[in-house]
């Protein structure tokens, strides 16, 4: 059995006015937010994703659903803490992440570092273990359009 594991997560939410805008763990300030069972956060449901395909766990779906009111407004940190409690249970750490957000607005770079160190504090790693890019879509499609956010992560896991 290989000591390394890849998995790559993807989430989606639309957006909407009246709802905070939550983002690898921190409140970006935006006059929409992501629509949601729990706090909508996409980054973290997409690293979540990444970290249980990555340890052939599912997805986040499987066991954090919807259906379920436990999880309803939920903070999306403790999802992500959580979701390291189940790697760890298979003998797994988190080695690195490299993630990307696609939205068009609002810019996200004043807001990076510290979503590094909010995820960093959590998976315990290093903040240099955790990448964060963002891209627009040029205004093409529902992200262009400001209708919603996308989050890809991938996430490499080593057998402790």
């Amino acid at each position: 059995m290989t000591k390394l594991r890849i998995g790559l997560g993807v989430d989606f939410h639309q957006l909407t006015e009246g709802r905070d805008f939550w983002l690898g763990g921190v409140l970006v300030p935006h006059h929409k937010g992501a629509l949601g069972h729990s706090d909508a956060d996409v980054l973290l449901h997409a690293i979540c994703d990444a970290m249980l395909g990555a340890a052939s766990l599912g997805d986040i779906g499987v066991h954090f659903p919807d259906t379920d009111n436990t999880y309803k407004n939920i903070d999306s940190k403790i999802l992500l803490k959580r979701t390291l409690e189940l790697i760890n249970q298979k003998g797994y750490q988190v080695v690195n992440i490299d993630s990307t957000l696609c939205l068009q607005a609002p810019k996200i770079k004043p807001y990076v570092v510290q979503m590094q160190e909010t995820i960093a504090g959590i998976l315990n790693i290093s903040t240099e273990e955790v990448s964060i890019k963002a891209t627009t879509t040029e205004k093409l499609g529902f992200v262009g359009r400001e209708e919603g956010v996308v989050a890809y992560a991938t996430v490499l896991l080593e057998k402790a």
